[in-house]
């Protein structure tokens, strides 16, 4: 069995991180998004991994390598345009063959990884299975329709009115079966070749399609909120390590991670954090949930809830708190001006100004 994992797409919902970097390889507790998927897959068993890239095919190679040290040999994919998920099986064919396979979209993340997911596939290897999982707002994924003993009798890809509130988390397996089924479809109206759209194929010509519900902790790590809460809740599960510096003057609360080469002086660090090699933290809190990476400066404020990228510096700024800071940022006090009011205003016009 083998392993598709896409790590194309713009992940335009994190810009301005994403103008500079490939969205799968922002780090959650200091580690990317994109190898925890790949971790799961080496758990599972699967060691043949086909990698699809598009425009940030440099920095994933970069990271990935040849897969060696998770355990994986890796092959990419380049893939022109992110013309749709169907698509990335379609060019990936003649890497694939006729192995089975998982699809593994890269910035999804699954608490517990695929490992049964895998073994409940391959025990009944089914034409299809996909995971689905219970949503507030299906409008926004692929939605799954299930009849009255659970099988699955119909897909829509972001329907505006969802017939069920089970959206499809980015993992699928597949066997070859699903080769015919995306030649067979057309562009949707986004102009992409959906997977929704290929399994729905596969459901109308009779072919075995499951699913499974999981009632776990899955997101789609594709804007702020998301990765905050991801990185929320791989900090919860993280035990206790202080492999840093930590002076006299400093506390550490609860599961607390300091880096060798941290160095942590005259400041309180409230778990569960991790705080990355070679940063310095002096005259400062940081509170819960927050990661912060390799060689960064956090001197004279508080942060909290936070993501902060590699050689940052946050000095002098009072309390930050639900934020994603980007790599090789400065965050200092705004310069002290006078206060006015600057106005542009039309013939008529009514202002009230509160001094």
């Amino acid at each position: 069995m083998k392993a598709l994992v896409l790590s194309g797409g713009a992940g335009t919902r994190l810009r301005p991180i994403t103008h500079t970097s490939a969205k799968q390889l922002v780090p959650v507790a200091n580690k990317p998004v994109l190898f925890y998927g790949l971790e799961s897959i080496a758990d599972a068993g699967i060691t043949d991994v086909g990698m699809i890239v598009g425009d940030t095919a440099e920095e994933i190679e970069n990271a990935v390598g040849d897969g060696s040290k998770f355990g994986l040999q890796v092959t990419y994919i380049p893939q022109e345009k992110p013309l749709g998920l169907a698509h990335a099986v379609l060019i990936a064919r003649d890497w694939l063959g006729d192995d089975d396979f998982v699809m593994y979209l890269g910035d999804n993340f699954i608490v517990g990884g695929i490992t049964g997911l895998v073994e409940e596939f391959r025990r009944h290897r089914p034409d299809a299975q996909i995971l689905l999982t219970k949503v507030a707002d299906p409008r926004a994924f692929g939605v799954a329709e299930l009849d009255d003993s659970g099988q699955v009798i119909g897909l829509e890809e972001k329907p505006d009115n969802p017939k069920s509130d089970l959206a499809l988390v980015g993992v699928y397996l597949f066997t070859p079966a699903i080769h015919k089924a995306v030649r067979a479809i057309k562009p949707s109206w986004r102009g992409e070749l959906e997977i929704t759209h290929a399994i729905q194929h596969l459901i109308d010509n009779r072919a075995d399609v499951r699913s499974t519900v999981i009632h776990g902790y899955w997101k789609d790590t594709g804007n702020v909120v998301d990765m905050l809460e991801v990185n929320r809740s791989v900090l919860e599960g993280m035990e206790r390590r202080i492999d840093g510096e930590v002076d006299d003057r400093s506390e550490t609360i609860g599961r607390v991670v300091i880096e060798p080469g941290a160095r942590i002086v005259n400041s309180r660090i409230v778990g569960p954090a991790v705080i990355g090699s070679g940063t310095v933290v002096s005259d400062s809190y940081v509170g819960p949930f927050t990661s912060i990476a390799e060689n960064c400066r956090i001197s004279d404020s508080e942060l909290e809830f936070s993501i902060v990228l590699r050689d940052s510096s946050i000095d002098g700024v009072g309390r930050i708190e639900s934020s994603l800071i980007g790599r090789h940022v400065e965050v200092t006090p705004a310069p002290s001006v006078p206060s006015a009011h600057r106005l542009v205003l039309g013939d008529h016009s009514k202002v009230q100004i509160h001094s």
